[in-house]
């Protein structure tokens, strides 16, 4: 599949590029600096997130620099006082300037929870915030998107199709949801040009209209069956849903006759579960037991729930608006924070912190990564946020970021580390299989297997156990007490 790229530099908030001109002015920009992206609330009041975008931030970074176009939009700026925004030597700088960051993040369809690293750059600090923006654009909205598909598949527990083009935000949002629902789990996606762009599998069959172009009805699904007769699956609700699934029969019981199969009918309209049931009673009736049934119609995962617990049969499902653009949450809220920094030809980091009145906002200072730990049984048990530099203690324990008596002590288990390169000296090291969408799907099935079931629910999960390696805790807790002119809690 070939490589998209993505022109990203002037995809960013104007604040980063006059950050980094101070930046350059004052010296520092050469200064080391470690920045972390992470989120602070699981979206949709659930259990987990499913990360997603990290193909898209490779390429990204591959094809991160700016032309003259863009430097000479940049010296067309002015200042609010007047004259130009930018110093023309900076911006000649800028045209010249290379990536040199390393980024490391978790595999695309990793389960991920609130307060951990999702992912990690370290590198120059005027070049570290020259990504932040489009780095969060990128990852923000796939992995919401793709934590929504997630929840509406363990809803459904059959096949789910993507279709939400029509209602997406605009084209690069369509193409980028399309992805992320097939992440999260969807089988498909009616988007043609994302199945072309990312190798995804399309799925769509005709709708009301072309029932409408026919003088009746049964004409339309009997021309159809003839154009598609390994792809027939007719919608029955343009005029009266009963009615059309009678016609459907017909034309089932003609296909079967000329050796074909009707896959199954489609229902867009009206009490979807109780016309479920009864168009699988007709089916059955009608010996059509292997002609399945698809609902459609502003499904979410809640809906679904609810037409499953009602007892409706269904093979497959679409949902678009819901899914498309995330309707009940719109956006994830990842942030990017400075964790670290050092001068140049320094070994030690110094960590940087940013102290808030809400414990909920205190970041946390170091070279993170993950541990993730896994119990006898396969289930995952926690994840520990450390220092790379500092390492872990033998006790192993996290302690909750926002709660110093909710601790876990995990020393004894398996554990993998979450996060892993993704650039080395600004070029990507992404191999094929980790810009795959459907390997990445296959990494989310395997990640929710892992999930309690109590983790998974829709309503009021049980939270997964995420904190701080203890020594990291007590070092933040002793940075808070230094920057607010305290006594240190561990003097």
């Amino acid at each position: 599949m070939d490589r998209e790229t993505l022109r990203y530099a002037l995809l960013t908030d104007l604040y980063q590029i006059t950050m980094a001109q101070g930046y350059w002015e004052t010296g520092k920009g050469d200064e080391e600096a470690c920045f972390f992206m992470f989120f602070r609330d699981n979206p949709f009041e659930g259990g987990f997130a499913v990360a997603c975008g990290c193909a898209q931030l490779a390429e990204m970074v591959d094809g991160f620099g700016f032309d003259a176009d863009d430097i000479s939009y940049l010296a067309s700026l002015t200042a609010p006082a007047g004259g130009p925004l930018f110093d023309a030597r900076f911006l000649a700088y800028l045209s010249t300037m290379r990536l040199s960051v390393d980024i490391d993040a978790v595999r695309e369809g990793t389960i991920v929870f609130p307060m951990e690293p999702i992912v990690r750059v370290t590198g120059p600090i005027m070049q570290c915030q020259l990504l932040e923006t489009a780095l969060l654009n990128c990852m923000n909205f796939q992995t919401l998107i793709a934590t929504k598909a997630a929840r509406v598949c363990l809803a459904a527990q059959t096949p789910v199709a993507e279709f939400g083009l029509r209602r997406a935000q605009g084209a690069g949002g369509s193409l980028w949801a399309s992805r992320a629902a097939v992440v999260g789990g969807c089988a498909s996606t009616s988007n043609v040009l994302a199945g072309k762009k990312y190798g995804i599998p399309v799925s769509g069959t005709h709708a009301h209209s072309w029932v409408m172009a026919f003088d009746d009805e049964l004409e339309a699904f009997r021309a159809y069956a003839r154009s598609f007769p390994k792809n027939c699956v007719l919608l029955v609700d343009t005029y009266d849903v009963k009615r059309g699934i009678d016609n459907a029969i017909t034309v089932g019981l003609e296909m079967r006759e000329r050796g074909e199969r009707l896959l199954g009918i489609r229902i867009d309209s009206g009490d979807l579960a109780w016309l479920a049931k009864h168009a699988r009673e007709k089916l059955d009736a009608a010996g059509l037991s292997d002609c399945g049934i698809v609902l459609s119609n502003d499904l979410d995962e809640h809906a679904i729930a609810s037409i499953r617990a009602q007892g409706a049969q269904v093979s497959s499902w679409g949902v678009g608006t819901k899914l498309a653009t995330a309707y009940d949450q719109p956006s994830l809220g990842g942030v990017y924070k400075l964790s670290a920094t050092r001068e140049s030809g320094d070994v030690a980091w110094t960590g940087r912190l940013k102290v808030s009145e809400q414990s909920s906002k205190l970041t946390i200072p170091g070279v993170l990564d993950v541990r993730r730990y896994v119990d006898a049984e396969g289930r995952l048990a926690g994840d520990m946020v450390f220092d790379v530099d500092a390492g872990v203690g033998a006790e192993e324990t996290i302690v909750d970021p926002a709660d110093v008596l909710r601790r876990k002590a995990l020393a004894g288990m398996s554990c993998t580390t979450l996060l892993a390169p993704l650039t080395r000296a600004g070029a990507s090291v992404l191999a094929d299989e980790d810009r795959s969408a459907m390997a990445a799907r296959d990494r989310v099935a395997a990640g929710l297997a892992q999930l309690d079931e109590s983790q998974k629910r829709l309503y009021r999960p049980h939270s997964y156990p995420v904190g701080l390696e203890m020594g990291l805790w007590n070092r933040r807790a002793d940075l808070v007490a230094r920057l607010r002119g305290q006594k240190s809690v561990h003097a």
